[in-house]
């Protein structure tokens, strides 16, 4: 039994010591777009346009990883963080050879959706080139698009807007043809092809497209250290706040996630129980949560904060209006 115990006390000391092939999550720091407290600046500003100072916060969230591939760390902190409510453990997968890349280029994509998806809301056009980036399982436009085609017209409609091509798209019933033509090698070349019917029900032509925005104004994000989609949300909110004389806020601290496409739909983002408690813990009040995100939410909203479920752009600023105005009551929440 002496050298049982022993050989277990050995093992449980190399344990502590030697790296732990685990990450660890926990609840990262937030950011407060509007004064940029903790990067040291103001976060969002936008160049060429009329801005109205705002009130109030709107605060990114984030999480914080620690990963033992690039900070080593043994199994003590590992058990610590699995026996911390707000922390979670996970077994460390190798990164893809692109992956700080990856979450880099995902960065500045969702502040260029942020800005197109906010002056849509604002009703302001935003001149796009649309290229053929590829094209979905089951498309019927193979044989007569191809890779690097820029969109011209469809059915006779000049495109000149992402919308221009939604709204066409969307007047079809799937297997409704459309005809396309496009700029090819520096010649127009019209081509006609049924639709095909997407996850949603309705038609769509099968491509992946590649736009090219022209903007009107220059939008900045003065921030380096944050990576992935995840922000595109409040990024949006704060360009609708500072291009409207409107005072939104009126004081209110809101803090939220959410990725943002640029018909200004919000998609779902992972961690969110850990965001929710980083924005508990920077003090805000309200937090903006994607409506696809809710089962995770329930059972894990931290006390003292009041979740806002949101699907697109307009419910998020439909919920800060009335926030800042203190008509919350017919929010709607995760439940």
């Amino acid at each position: 039994m002496s050298v049982s115990g022993m050989l277990a006390a050995i093992l449980l000391g190399v344990l502590v010591v030697v790296p732990a092939p685990y990450l660890i999550e926990r609840a990262g720091p937030t950011y407060d777009v509007f004064d940029g407290d903790a990067a040291g600046s103001t976060l969002v500003t936008i160049e060429g346009a009329t801005t109205y100072p705002p009130s109030g916060q709107l605060r990114l969230t984030t999480v914080a990883v620690s990963r033992s591939a690039s900070t080593p760390f043994s199994l003590g902190p590992i058990v610590r963080a699995w026996l911390d409510p707000e922390s979670i453990v996970y077994p460390e997968m190798p990164p893809s050879q692109n992956y700080d890349e990856a979450v880099k280029q995902e960065w500045l994509t969702s502040q260029e959706m942020a800005t197109v998806a906010a002056l849509g809301e604002l009703g302001i056009a935003i001149p796009a080139t649309i290229r053929i980036a590829d094209f979905s399982e089951g498309s019927l436009a193979k044989d007569h698009l191809m890779v690097d085609d820029v969109i011209v017209s469809a059915n006779g409609n000049e495109i000149v807007t992402l919308p221009d091509l939604s709204s066409t798209l969307d007047a079809l019933t799937p297997g409704d043809e459309v005809t396309i033509v496009v700029m090819r090698a520096g010649t127009q070349v019209s081509v006609s092809f049924p639709t095909i019917r997407d996850d949603d029900g309705v038609a769509r032509m099968g491509v992946w497209i590649d736009p090219t925005f022209t903007m009107p104004y220059k939008v900045d994000v003065a921030i380096d250290h944050v990576g992935g989609p995840s922000a595109g949300l409040i990024f949006t909110l704060a360009i609708v706040d500072l291009l409207t004389p409107q005072d939104e806020l009126a004081g209110a601290k809101v803090a939220g996630t959410g990725t943002i496409s640029p018909s200004g739909e919000v998609g779902p983002i992972g961690g969110i129980a850990l965001k929710m408690i980083g924005a508990r813990n920077s003090r805000a009040d309200w937090f903006l949560a994607p409506a696809l995100n809710c089962p995770e939410v329930v059972g894990h909203i931290p006390d003292g904060l009041r979740v806002v479920s949101v699907a697109n752009l307009s419910d998020a600023y439909d919920a800060i209006v009335a926030i800042g105005l203190g008509k919350t009551d017919n929010l709607a929440t995760c439940s």
